[in-house]
């Protein structure tokens, strides 16, 4: 298994971080298999989805109106809001498995990989890249 860790700077920036080069480079010439995308952390998660357009304000507007940012969370440290952080895992698991056919990602048209992050208290984060040859 080939695997590497990749740091995203989100510069205390809430929303999505676009991981689909990242992966793409790290598959490039590795024939077939499954590429597996992991956030080790309690408050970011990892989507497959159509970015721009509006799609990364319609997933932050609606995480926002699912888990508002106020003070009704028992988990009150680091910024306002930062409880609802630690539900995301309810709705936006921390990976993804991505089939990789010929060293590219078989994602569809308009499928991109991103890092989602709606917890100011960070600068950065990491992500594992893991390659299975299948």
């Amino acid at each position: 298994m080939k695997t590497a860790e990749i740091v995203v700077r989100t510069g205390r920036r809430r929303g999505l971080f676009d991981l689909t080069d990242a992966c793409e480079r790290f598959v490039a010439g590795e024939g077939d298999g499954l590429l597996s995308v992991f956030a080790p952390h309690a408050t970011a998660g990892i989507v497959v989805m159509e970015l721009g357009a509006g799609s990364d304000e319609d997933l932050v507007a609606t995480l926002d109106r699912l888990l508002p940012r106020d003070d009704r969370w028992r988990h009150r440290h680091g910024s306002p809001g930062h409880g609802a952080d630690h539900v995301l895992p309810l709705f936006v698991a921390p990976f993804a498995t991505i089939p990789v056919l010929g060293g590219r990602l078989a994602l569809g048209t308009w499928q991109s990989i991103a890092l989602l992050d709606p917890n100011t208290d960070n600068e950065t984060r990491t992500v594992r890249l893991s390659f299975l040859t299948g």
